[in-house]
């Protein structure tokens, strides 16, 4: 038999290439499917970053609570599209300090003794080794950064600010401060001294010469910068509108004189309310509506508060563009948050100081994942909630003490009842509950009032007030269903009070050793004011 022989195939040098390069593409694929797999595990494992914006004494006025039919806010609404929106939402004090110290310690004001614009709690021994919310974060691997005003003035920066246990940050960002500010003041002397930060208007300067600028610019390049080794806790807080409100020009075209509208400000709407009412806000550098309406400047400043609030919105906005531009956007809660409110002339007063809701109801929004979008919550919320709604949001365990009750239930399923209330305290022995509905105020010497804020969101009319025989109207417009006309207080009235009522805190801590300024005590001889006593007689309304 005859074999043939067949030699066997040898690939030439073009066909050995050709296979080289299908094994190379082919292991490059592998690597790449292995490492895509490890970027998404790593990702999906690791905790959302933070950007917690505060912004000092705005009140509702911003398009998401439609506080003002004229303001323009697009930057807060375009966060409030792609987020949660609390409309019910209210400071634990109507004073920085005392509102801040309680948001950053999840402790209410009655807790720590922390009443007035001093103590830092790093002063005061018992309070020294409270663990801050940017401290928990840091704990649990977070880098932390602050810019700006969040705690209340200098406090927790530098040396000599109290006991330092361990630092607040890791991060400091430039201090809040109204930047430029014109050769002299704007507006007339005003009463209580003349304070200097009594003022308001426009003069000849840039938007990139005041204080919340550079604060958003530092934000800014903090975000643009950032690494991926860890997850970042970024603190943003803006300065206006706090007076003094001052704002470039373009601000203030955006708020004609001509068509301006101002806040329901009604003759006489402290006759239902109690002389302690007063007491809170017994002599502070804010001018009464009174003085605002004799010198023509009540205009002047709501203008101005709104110009003010127009450009911080502006600020919010450069912030959220870094955000949103950023490789980490999909991973990142925003959280935006006022202090308190700002009276612009209802209830004969401007400034904060009070328990009604231009005090304590505040903007409070969050965005991200795990967050609905263009989503609304009626139910009562505090700032006391924010921390343990971001350690929830994140995944940390939650601090030990805290006070306040996440919103992750509401953040799931925004109609998910809450049965607390919100509270608010100004000074031991003075507070406001607030639930869907109503709002009862009880003074230190036992004085009351209550709102129906269903009928009567303004809150002029005290259901509680003896005095019923006058008439609120202002103008022709006036819902005669809100005036009084009863002599004694409705049963169903006084059973709503009482059910409110059991939610007053029941131990109250007194002052904190080293508390000063806008202090108010009821002592067995009377209320007193910064040490002074207070005679009712000398009354400036």
């Amino acid at each position: 038999m005859i074999r043939s022989h067949v030699a066997p195939h040898r690939p030439n040098g073009t066909a050995k290439t050709f296979f080289a390069l299908q094994v190379i593409l082919s292991l490059h694929l592998l690597i790449g499917f292995q490492q895509g797999i490890s970027a998404e595990q790593g990702k999906s494992d690791r905790p959302p970053n933070i950007v917690m914006i505060a912004i000092d004494d705005l009140n509702d006025w911003v398009e998401p609570l439609a506080g003002h039919p004229d303001v323009q806010t697009p930057a807060m609404q375009r966060l409030a599209d792609r987020g949660l929106t609390f409309t019910n939402a209210h400071c634990q004090a109507p004073l920085c300090n005392p509102s801040r110290t309680s948001l950053m310690t999840g402790k209410r004001p009655t807790s720590t003794g922390v009443y007035g614009l001093r103590p830092w709690i790093r002063s005061v021994p018992d309070l020294a080794n409270l663990v801050t919310l940017p401290q928990h974060f840091a704990r649990h691997g977070y880098q932390t950064l602050i810019g700006g005003k969040i705690y209340h003035g200098g406090n927790g920066r530098g040396k000599g600010r109290g006991k330092q246990v361990e630092a607040e940050c890791d991060i400091w960002g430039p201090n809040a401060s109204v930047g430029v500010r014109p050769k002299a003041k704007l507006i007339p002397a005003t009463p209580g001294g003349n304070h200097s930060l009594m003022d308001w208007g426009t003069f000849p300067h840039e938007d990139e010469d005041k204080g919340d600028w550079k604060v958003a610019s530092w934000a800014v390049d903090q975000i643009d910068q950032m690494g991926t080794d860890k997850p970042f806790f970024l603190s943003v807080g803006f300065f206006l509108p706090h007076v003094p409100c001052y704002a470039t020009q373009k601000w203030f075209d955006l708020y004609p004189n001509e068509t301006l509208t101002m806040p329901p400000i009604i003759k006489g709407d402290r006759d239902d309310t109690p002389a302690s009412s007063w007491y809170i806000h017994w002599d502070l550098p804010e001018p009464r509506t009174s003085w605002l309406e004799q010198n023509n400047q009540l205009r002047p400043l709501v203008r101005s508060y709104l110009a003010c609030i127009s450009f911080v919105d502006s600020q919010v906005g450069r912030v959220l563009d870094a955000v949103e531009r950023s490789p980490q956007a999909d991973n990142t809660i925003v959280v935006l948050w006022s202090d308190h409110g700002y009276h612009l002339g209802e209830k004969a007063i401007s400034g904060k100081n009070s328990l009604w809701r231009h005090s304590t109801r505040v903007p409070l929004i969050f965005a991200g994942p795990g967050i609905p979008s263009g989503k609304t919550c009626q139910q009562p919320a505090e700032l006391l909630d924010i921390y343990p709604t971001l350690t929830g949001l994140t995944g940390l365990p939650q601090a030990v003490g805290q006070e306040g009750l996440s919103l992750q239930p509401q953040i799931e399923a925004p109609d998910t009842l809450r049965q607390r209330p919100a509270i608010c305290t100004h000074n031991a022995g003075n507070h406001s509950v607030c639930d869907n509905r109503w709002r009862y105020i009880r003074y230190a010497d036992g004085a009351e009032e209550l709102y129906d804020r269903s009928k009567d969101p303004q809150e002029h009319a005290n259901l509680l007030s003896h005095d019923k025989s006058h008439d609120k109207s202002h103008d022709k417009s006036h819902d005669k269903s809100h005036d009084k006309s009863h002599d004694k207080v409705d049963p169903a009235h006084r059973a709503v009070a009482d059910s409110l009522a059991k939610w007053l805190p029941t131990d109250e801590r007194p002052l904190a050793p080293g508390s000063a300024a806008r202090i108010l005590e009821k002592r067995n001889d009377g209320f007193y004011w910064q040490e002074k006593k207070i005679l009712p007689e000398n009354l400036v309304d």
